[in-house]
């Protein structure tokens, strides 16, 4: 049987923060609506963490993967994507990161890695298809594509007791807007509580889709007002999240254990710039247009100063593969759009269960599939600018990403193929 362990641990950071995620929020938080979490997952030797921040970077995937037990290429740590969070991107989102938070943020996963693994014992794995709840929707055209369907998988010790809990679903936790000013995992939160009541003592772990260009029906220019709107509440992202986890319960789970194996593969983030105007002219244009020091205005003009065109060299990303038993985990970076999710889940043609996440070991910004590079739009021509490149990224990325991620998943069939179920890395002193 296949070993499983999993670990929670509570990193809501204190209230009078600045929260990440809306460009027109200036306030700081001003309460905790529910705690945020870092979520461990550990299969065999790999592990997938889930984090209830808006991204990490590169940096500090790579720093807490390293200092993990387990081998670093056999982890992935994912953001939610939360827009109710603390900044925890360095130089990125228009705003500063607590560098004490971050510190924290980085323990955290370590921590929750290793106290999986410690929380280990022989499981089987359960796992289906949940139905679409009809919450998600393309925000940049009505007819866009969505990746439908909510992967589920559930591990079920040998008494028969769930041990933990894995969905996934494609859409922007964004149902709480700019007004918010409370720390949420927004409805990312109410699936897991609503799993977790079902399945006492379990720990639930939702992961993000594909979610760049799809949310609960507003557009993404919607979230640059800072006014409240009656359908973007707390009891709406209630609704959706416990809709989600009716389609989990509601799911046809049957037996998928089996060997486990991973794999890892690199490519290139390329870019391109837009934008034609001298970067102090841009910036100057912009001044004169600004209301005040916190408009849209003033942050292009503080982009255009600071970053336009500068750093535009290639940037490697990691994509992550696991296959257990059965079902298969995609780890891409970024914010990939449902377009390229599609693509992969083609390609690869899998029955079981397949989880295609977003936001992995690094979140340098919307990463579009080369058709939507014609209608332009707040992703490609202006979202760069909130992330600090240099300039959009550059058509073609998506597809590179999508090819490593399908290269990663076959090389991590073979690995599970060759796979015996031996714990040799957790030799005394830490890794072997």
């Amino acid at each position: 049987m296949i070993q499983v362990g999993a670990s929670m641990i509570d990193i809501t950071p204190p209230n009078g923060m600045v929260m990440a995620g809306f460009a027109a929020r200036t306030a700081v938080a001003e309460s905790d609506h529910d705690a945020l979490t870092v979520r461990a997952l550990a299969v065999n030797d790999t592990a997938v963490i889930t984090v209830d921040v808006i991204g990490i970077d590169a940096n500090l995937s790579a720093r807490a993967r390293a200092r993990a037990v387990l081998p670093d290429h056999a982890i992935t740590i994912t953001a939610t994507h939360t827009h109710g969070g603390p900044v925890s991107m360095p130089g990125r989102l228009s705003a500063e990161a607590d560098p004490a938070f971050i510190l924290n943020l980085e323990d955290a996963i370590v921590k929750a890695v290793d106290q999986a693994i410690a929380n280990q014992k022989p499981a089987r794995l359960l796992g289906g298809i949940g139905a679409e709840p009809g919450f998600a929707s393309n925000r940049r055209r009505s007819d866009g594509p969505v990746d439908t369907g909510i992967p589920v998988l559930r591990f079920e010790s040998v008494e028969g007791s769930t041990i933990a809990i894995l969905v996934s679903y494609a859409c922007h936790p964004v149902v709480l807007g700019a007004d918010n000013l409370s720390w949420t995992g927004d409805y990312p939160h109410f699936v897991r509580e609503k799993l977790e009541i079902t399945f006492p003592g379990a720990i639930a772990i939702f992961a993000t889709g594909c979610a760049g260009d799809v949310n609960t029906g507003h557009s993404a220019a919607a979230s640059l007002s800072p006014l409240a709107t009656p359908e973007r509440s707390f009891a709406r992202a209630k609704e959706i999240g416990f809709g989600i986890a009716k389609s989990v319960l509601d799911a046809q789970l049957t037996d998928v254990s089996g060997n486990v194996g991973h794999s890892e593969a690199f490519g290139d983030i390329c870019f391109e710039q837009r934008e034609h105007e001298a970067p102090l002219m841009l910036a100057k244009s912009w001044r004169v247009a600004a209301k005040d020091t916190s408009s849209i205005e003033a942050i292009w003009a503080n982009w255009a100063e600071k970053h336009m065109g500068r750093d535009l060299s290639p940037r490697r990303a990691r994509v992550t593969a696991l296959k257990w038993g059965g079902a298969g985990i995609v780890a891409l970076p970024g914010e990939i759009f449902a377009e390229t999710a599609l693509e992969i889940r083609e390609r690869l043609a899998q029955k079981d269960p397949l989880f295609i996440l977003a936001y992995a070991d690094d979140n340098p910004g919307y990463i579009p599939p080369e058709s939507d590079y014609l209608r332009g739009g707040y992703e490609i021509d202006e979202a760069h600018r909130f992330y600090g490149l240099g300039a959009t990224v550059a058509p073609r990325t998506a597809e590179h990403l999508a090819e490593a991620g399908c290269k990663s998943v076959k090389m991590a069939r073979v690995v599970a193929a060759q796979t015996r179920l031996t714990k040799t890395y957790l030799t005394q002193g830490g890794k072997s």
